[in-house]
């Protein structure tokens, strides 16, 4: 038994190979053997194929005809530096690698609430970085509503300070077509109406009409369902209708934010009947649920991301921009004759099909087993494209049986990727012997044909239930505070705790406040203040409320407690 656990700390930074981000990405292509054809596994290897496209009609090489950043969820606060010091940070880069801009987009988000003071801030770090000749295109994201004013009122105050002239609107660059769409209210799913799909119709015919080969680009906060990499966050409400309006424009280029997926993923971009691309964020990043380090992993706000696109005759190149690194991501994304689907590279049937591999020196070894679970620590996988996930299966040998199942990130998205990967695998028995078995995913779901296994056993004693106290269960009017206690709770990995009417089920409507927990020796203790409520308006004397404590970034309830608010006396 002394041996299982011979993978100290100490020895985890001694055996430690680390990765930047980039290697991690560009090194998993050199796996030895695996080959899926250049444009698949590399689509910059078509450039050769694409260079009559990079030729004026007199034949000499052309520079881009036009230039524009693209960003998203900025999410400037009212107070904090590190918000507005990313924000300034990314103009600053994007004027180096970009310095001849001819607009500039923000697809929504700007501020963290829609606040008089948030656009002050978010403006005065705009104008004081933004190129003088780039025109400004911003579209209203869901948070630029969360101001407590009406819908008209809040779109009224996003106009007074962008200088924006509606929620949707049209403009000619260059000779090219920009349409900016804008969700309807804060709806966090995304509201579009049938009258602005139908509008974007008319534009999408008058620029077709315009010129049949040029792209027309289309900027809207939250995605289509079904189609990039975090749709899944993307509105239902006439969605069909949206995507059929489109459907009819090959030459369609349309962005989104929202998400705050990152760029690295190659799933970021998805070509069918037009082309759509996620923005990622200069905020926090949000991944996919179910990981054990949660869909808001711990540091998610390093995170800090643009694109900048190139528009050349009868050819677009989206690069991919780490402004956190200062350096790029990816290969830039080459869309060729853009109204001809025939020439579309990133479709479904790119999806790879080539599985991870673990190299032969790879291992898997159990560090640290607690009451209720293992931390384990293994080598990471290789993958021609990106090692997204690994799969940790847990099987308990005095059954037999697979007991539990782990998903987990390979923490791509890390600069510097760690590399054994640590992870700490919760809810398994106290006191029972496990064999572990971990498998490679790549970001298409692929999984690696080998795999790597170890044995561990929990430690033996009583497991305390997790329960939340409250210091009263009655608040004396809608300004009451009252003192919350969070007891046996895990370390956090995206827990948090968020407030909802007491019939309400999570997951629909949005928290009406909600934090993550930062735990103590189990324990977590806040003071809830209505005052911090993001949705006021739901909060009122004689209702009940519940407190609900999640593991994880979703909606998985752990414990709860409710109160009622009284009158005030």
């Amino acid at each position: 038994m002394a041996n299982e656990f011979e993978f100290q700390d100490e020895q985890i930074e001694s055996k430690e190979k680390k990765f930047t981000r980039r290697k991690f990405l560009e090194g998993t292509t050199k796996v030895a053997g695996l080959s899926l054809g250049m444009a698949l596994v590399n689509p910059m290897s078509n450039l050769t194929a694409f260079a009559a496209d990079d030729k004026e009609k007199n034949g000499h090489r052309s520079k881009p005809i036009l230039v524009f950043p693209v960003i998203s969820d900025v999410h400037i606060k009212k107070t904090g530096t590190k918000d507005i010091q990313k924000f300034s940070n990314t103009l600053q880069q994007l004027n180096d690698v970009a310095p001849k801009q001819d607009a500039f987009v923000v697809v929504g988000d700007l501020t963290d609430n829609g606040f008089t003071e948030e656009y002050d801030r978010f403006m005065s770090i705009y104008n004081a970085g933004k190129q003088s000749q780039a025109v400004s295109l911003m579209a209203i994201g869901n948070h630029d509503y969360w101001n407590g004013l009406s819908v008209a009122d809040a779109q009224k105050l996003f106009f007074k300070k962008t200088g924006m002239e509606s929620i949707y609107f049209h403009k000619v660059i260059k000779g090219y077509h920009f349409i900016i769409l804008g969700t309807e209210d804060g709806n966090t799913e995304g509201t579009f109406s049938v009258k602005q799909i139908n509008w974007l119709g008319e534009k999408l015919k008058q620029a077709k009409a315009d010129d049949p080969k040029k792209p027309i680009f289309v900027f809207h906060h939250q995605p289509i369902k079904d189609t990039i990499y975090g749709s899944e966050w993307g509105f239902s409400g006439n969605r069909d209708l949206f995507y059929n309006t489109l459907k009819e424009y090959p030459q369609a280029i349309t962005f989104s934010g929202h998400t705050h997926y990152p760029l690295d993923d190659p799933r970021i971009i998805h070509q069918k009947d037009f082309t759509t691309v996620g923005t990622s964020t200069g905020s926090y990043i949000w991944l996919d649920a179910g990981r054990i380090q949660g869909e808001v992993p711990e540091g998610a706000d390093f995170l800090n991301q643009a694109l900048i696109v190139e528009v050349y005759y009868n050819k677009v190149v989206i690069k991919r921009r780490d402004i956190h690194n200062n350096d790029w991501t990816g290969e830039p994304f080459v869309i060729s004759s853009p109204a001809n689907k025939d020439k579309f590279l990133y479709t479904e049937k790119r999806a790879d099909k080539t599985a991870p591999i673990f190299e032969k020196d790879a291992k898997l070894t159990i560090v640290q087993p607690t009451l209720t679970g293992l931390t384990i620590a293994f080598s990471q996988a290789k993958d021609n494209l990106l090692v997204h996930d690994y799969k940790i299966v847990a099987r308990n040998l005095g059954t037999g049986k697979a007991e539990k199942e782990f998903l987990a990130f390979s923490e791509f998205y890390k600069d510097f990727v760690p590399n054994p990967l640590v992870l700490n695998l919760d809810g398994l028995k106290p006191n029972t012997r496990y064999e572990l078995e971990v498998q490679a995913l790549d970001a298409y779901g692929n999984g690696s044909k080998n795999a790597l296994k170890a044995t561990g056993k929990t430690l033996q004693g009583e497991v305390k239930e997790v329960a939340i106290t409250l210091s009263k269960d009655t608040l004396n009017g809608t300004a009451d505070t009252v003192e919350v206690t969070l007891e046996n709770a895990r370390v956090p990995q995206s827990d948090w705790i968020g407030l909802y009417e007491v019939n309400e089920e999570p997951g629909g409507p949005a928290s009406i406040w909600w934090m993550y927990t930062k735990v103590e020796n189990g324990t977590f203790k806040v003071t809830y203040n209505p005052k911090d409520n993001i949705y006021p308006d739901r909060y009122k004397e004689g209702s009940t409320y519940k407190l609900v404590y999640f593991y994880g970034s979703g909606y998985d309830a752990v414990a709860s407690a409710t109160f009622t608010v009284g009158s005030k006396a």
